[in-house]
């Protein structure tokens, strides 16, 4: 008698094993029905065995095999086994985290075919058309080659809008089909020249046949796409796959028309999370079977299964974005770094703002570090200026030197763009009298005022309310606004600057499909003169006309409760200033601050990101904080506070274990969230294998704890933040 050793999506550290009947033909890697209990649950088959440490009369035998062959192969098995091993993670609900929800359903890995548009021969005439969105959708099209439905609706175009063209015979709709694509048909387009670093790069990359990691560090906008661009040229070529992940949905519809414009002809895919379920599968399906040359995706896309992978990039490899905060909390970097070196294939990492993590492994010599120091626009660097906020007479939070640099840059025709990550009118209101606070009711957090929905928000449970008509603690009427955020600001230039185009880019402003797109398009095009935003502007946009950056609040980055938040704020000061000086001559970027003295900002704006970085390598390395040693944090929560701490508190072993430093339990930086209180135990090790051993012998330890069951807890390895 065989039997199957499946893996089924409940959140238990362990397999389960069935006897397969003799009439059963069955694959490892296939999916099955298993009889689970009183119902029948999908498994995935891992190992197919002669013996069963359970009594034979006490399985149960598998229901029905739903694959002929299998969806997973056993390298593929392999990575995810340890995907689970490393993060601590349930083994079935890591397998089922890597398929498709069509799969996880039950549905056949062929049924789904994507229909896409691609222009007709009358349609790449480009005829003039009087509808500005009609003639835009034949502009994308004949950029793109081809594009689904759903990358349509994504940059604002409607379906009446793709209709009206089909009517025109202008483009046409056809179906993908499945096919082995040919790397002689492929035509490369014209591409640039590279400059001696280029080249240097692309040099370094193609020599390398076996598994390399290698840091692609270049300042913004000194062309890192054109290296990936040029070094998946050897790729393609030899007829294999690539994968090139982004941190953001947003980055994807402009990413991929530049891939392919460069390889027209490829058939290039995309991975992420507004894509549907058929997509989805199609996606997966073309990947595992080798029909997709490239498929360009967010984290998740690192699970797909190609047939033939020959190269993954990880663009903006610094992104916290590539770190899935629930469920199985994996970083898609680090498991890039993995899925190469077991496949003995390239990896580039490139940003203009490396992680401490990853400039260490590149100056210890583990990675091999690439830089691209010059700017393809400019041959000279944006100009830096602190802006000392102390005694100033402020107007919504801008300082007078600073309105002069933003009318100065208007009156040069010039495009001025603020910053301000805080979205909404103020992120709090303040009772003059007693000085009551609108706090949320369910979180440890101050509720943001929304002034156009006349609401309090919180940001982080989404509970809205009413402004109240006076304060709940005193009676008075004297209830104002305090702080400031981007609906503010767009409402103090509008009023500043009548004449002047402005747009405000946050979340509020870009819910509707395709907005963020329209919004990018006005700024392209010259029309909007001010731009006011949070981190969405901050990564990837090409404004040529920007010469002034403005950003606010950089205090806020300077003292906080977690060790990387100067990490984040100098990346991200980095990235929003190289949205500066990209026409030609150099931009001036504008900070303010109440510590201009502080050394990190000292250094960063005197010495720039790399300087910084290595400065806070050392700081690192005298605490033995990430990378010089390895984080582990125990989250958890419930409604009752006392139950946490317990819980928490009981983990902590009498006896020190050898290696192993504890902190904790203690709140989380935002204790209560949504209802439930929230405590943490962080776990640090010199050694990573000594980290792992602990958390081993510490996950079998809550299996059998009387209170795991009563909180909700979770482990978190190589945490990016404590929040």
């Amino acid at each position: 008698m065989m039997f199957a050793e499946v893996a089924i999506k409940v959140p238990l550290f362990r397999t389960f094993d069935y006897r397969i009947e003799d009439n059963i033909d069955i694959k490892v890697g296939s999916r099955v029905k298993v009889p689970f209990g009183n119902r029948k649950l999908l498994a995935i088959v891992i190992a197919i065995k002669h013996d069963s440490a359970i009594p034979k009369n006490k399985l149960k035998s598998v229901f029905e095999v739903l694959d002929d062959t299998p969806i997973l192969s056993q390298q593929h098995l392999k990575f995810l086994r340890f995907c689970a091993q490393y993060y601590s993670h349930p083994l079935g609900e890591t397998v089922f985290t890597a398929l498709p929800g069509a799969l996880r359903d039950g549905d056949h890995p062929d049924k789904a075919t994507v229909a896409t548009f691609a222009l007709t021969e009358a349609g790449k005439q480009l005829p003039t058309l009087r509808a500005k969105k009609q003639m835009a959708l034949l502009t994308q099209l004949n950029e793109s080659g081809e594009s689904s439905l759903t990358e349509l609706k994504a940059l604002g175009f409607s379906k009446q809008q793709i209709n009206a063209l089909l009517e025109k015979a202008l483009i046409c709709e056809q179906i993908k089909h499945d096919t082995q694509w040919q790397t002689q048909v492929i035509s490369l387009s014209q591409k640039p020249r590279l400059n001696e670093e280029q080249a240097t790069a692309c040099s370094a990359i193609n020599q390398q046949n076996g598994y390399r990691c290698f840091l692609l560090e270049g300042v913004t906008g000194s062309g890192k796409t054109e290296v990936y661009l040029q070094s998946l040229e050897r790729i393609i070529e030899s007829g294999k796959q690539a994968l090139i992940l982004v941190p953001e949905i947003g980055l994807t519809p402009q990413t991929v028309n530049r891939f392919r414009r460069r390889f027209a002809g490829l058939p290039i895919d995309l991975w992420h999370s507004n894509l549907t379920d058929n997509e989805r599968l199609h996606t997966w399906r073309r990947a595992e079977q080798g029909s997709s040359a490239l498929v360009i995706g967010t984290r998740s896309s690192i699970f797909l299964p190609f047939k033939n992978l020959g190269m993954i990039i990880v663009d903006e490899e610094h992104d916290n974005s590539f770190k899935q905060q629930e469920g199985l909390r994996y970083h898609a970097r680090d498991l890039a770094v993995y899925r190469c070196a077991s496949s003995q294939i390239p990896l580039i990492l490139g940003t203009a703002t490396p992680a401490l993590e990853t400039l260490q492994k590149a100056m210890s010599g583990k990675y091999q570090l690439l830089t691209l120091s010059q700017r393809a626009q400019t041959t000279t660097d944006n100009q830096f200026l602190l802006v000392d906020m102390k005694g100033q007479k402020e107007q919504a939070g801008i300082a007078p030197n600073t309105l002069q640099h933003i009318e100065a840059t208007l009156k040069r025709a010039k495009q001025v763009m603020i910053f301000l990550n805080r979205r909404g009118y103020a992120p709090t209101l303040l009772c003059h009298e007693c000085g009551w606070l609108s706090q949320c009711l369910h979180c440890s957090a101050s509720t943001t005022y929304h002034k156009a929905m006349n609401r309090l928000v919180c940001h982080h449970c989404g509970e809205q309310t009413f402004i109240p008509p006076q304060c709940p603690d005193c009676g008075s009427t004297q209830i104002m606004p305090t702080g400031m955020g981007t609906e503010q600001l767009e409402s103090f230039f509008t009023e500043r600057f009548p004449d002047t185009p402005l747009s405000r880019i946050d979340r509020d402003t870009t819910r509707r499909k395709g907005a963020l797109e329209d919004a990018l398009d006005e700024i392209n095009q010259g029309g909007a003169r001010i731009l006011i935003g949070t981190q969405m502007l901050a990564k990837g946009h090409h404004f040529a006309d920007v010469s002034l950056v403005v950003i606010l609040d950089v205090d806020s980055g300077l003292y906080s409760s977690d060790f990387r938040a100067t990490e984040h704020m100098a990346q991200l000061i980095t990235q929003v200033a190289g949205r500066a000086g990209r026409s030609g001559e150099a931009g001036k970027v504008l900070l303010q601050t109440h510590f201009p003295e502080h050394p990190l900002l000292q250094d960063l704006v005197n010495n720039g990101y790399q300087d910084f970085a290595r400065f806070a390598l050392k700081e690192r390395e005298e605490v033995q904080l990430p990378p010089f040693g390895h984080l582990a944090i125990l989250r958890a929560q419930a409604t009752n506070a006392k139950l946490v701490f317990d819980f928490l508190s009981d983990l902590i072993p009498a006896t020190p274990f050898s290696g192993i430093q504890l902190l904790g339990p203690i709140p989380a930086p935002m204790e209560r969230l949504a209802g439930k209180y929230r405590y943490q135990l962080h776990i640090q090790a010199s050694q990573r294998v000594v980290l792992h051993n602990y958390i081993s012998q510490l996950m079998q330890y809550i299996s059998e704890h009387k209170l795991a069951n009563r909180v909700r807890w979770s482990i978190d390895i190589d945490p990016m933040d404590t929040y």
